[in-house]
């Protein structure tokens, strides 16, 4: 473990004592949703996580330290602050030299829950390879970081605005599985499906435990994918959102916005162009996924 990790008091405990600890990204606080929605879901999802019996972690870089566990006034400084960066792979040394507040994405969430010793990672989506990539080469670090962390993501598949074949594809490239939690597809986020079957299902957290053990029981060192679609009364229509994002796509590129800007973006014209449902299919599928991963966490800690 680098000495750069601050645990919160409690999370020190339970990783120290064998216990469930489930790691939580900073960057949909900052980033995903607007204040106090943000807050609001954070409390939320943490409440959920504890209820099923673990600890949660949400992780963010403050004054050249990561914290492993916010407190509750660091949460609310995440979702307020304008001059919080956005941190993925390739930044963290960057923004803790420099001793700036940064938001973990699911790459940097990893590599860091990895150091401290957690396996068990909540988010909504992962990132992937975007929409015209063969030119652009724009793939997220997140499916990097799945090829080299040993550490379970739970989310609803990956964003539906990326190329979701090729996503997949460079999943298996790395050697991750990715496993629907009672499902034959591959969740398409604000979608239950998108029609890309998936090699392996899973009925519950215990069946998913034990994979994970026997993954990594292997020498493995990737991590593991389990994809748990939204709940029904949330999902939207695939094609009302493929409509939606072809337009948000369109206004992006004539705005000349590229890189890590771009998910953002889209998402917050998403949610604009849909009217608020994309925001509440958002809410609703991290909530669900806090569920899951919460007793994931307590089914991998008893094996």
């Amino acid at each position: 473990m680098t000495d750069l990790l601050d645990l919160r008091p409690d999370v020190a405990d339970a990783l120290r004592k064998g216990e469930p600890v489930v790691a939580l990204e900073s960057t949909i606080i900052s980033h995903g949703m607007p204040y106090p929605t943000n807050l609001e879901v954070a409390r939320r999802v943490e409440k959920i996580i504890r209820e099923a019996g673990a600890v949660p972690a949400t992780i963010g870089l403050i004054e050249g330290r990561i914290k492993v566990g916010l407190t509750a006034e660091e949460l609310s400084l995440f979702a307020q602050a304008a001059d919080v960066a956005k941190v993925s792979t390739r930044d963290l040394g960057l923004v803790l030299a420099n001793g700036d507040k940064g938001a973990t994405t699911v790459a940097a969430t990893m590599i860091t829950a990895a150091l401290a010793g957690i396996r068990v990672f909540v988010t909504g989506g992962l990132g992937g390879v975007h929409r015209g990539a063969e030119q652009s080469y724009d793939v997220s670090a997140d499916l990097t970081e799945l090829g080299r962390q040993k550490v379970a993501v739970v989310c609803a598949g990956a964003k539906a605005i990326l190329d979701l074949p090729k996503t997949l594809e460079v999943l298996e490239t790395g050697g991750v599985p990715v496993i629907g939690y009672g499902t034959d597809e591959f969740p398409a986020f604000f979608s239950r499906t998108s029609g890309l079957p998936l090699a392996a299902r899973v009925e519950t957290a215990k069946d998913a435990a034990r994979v994970m053990k026997s993954h990594w029981d292997l020498g493995l060192e990737s991590g593991l994918v389990l994809a748990n679609p939204l709940p029904d009364a949330a999902a939207l229509d695939q094609e009302q959102v493929e409509a939606y994002i072809g337009q948000a796509l369109a206004e992006a590129d004539a705005e000349r916005i590229t890189g890590k800007d771009v998910t953002p973006f889209l998402l917050r014209r998403l949610g604009e162009l849909s009217a608020g449902r994309t925001l509440q299919a958002n809410i609703a599928l991290v909530e669900n996924n806090a569920r899951i991963g919460g007793a994931l966490a307590v089914a991998y800690a008893k094996l």
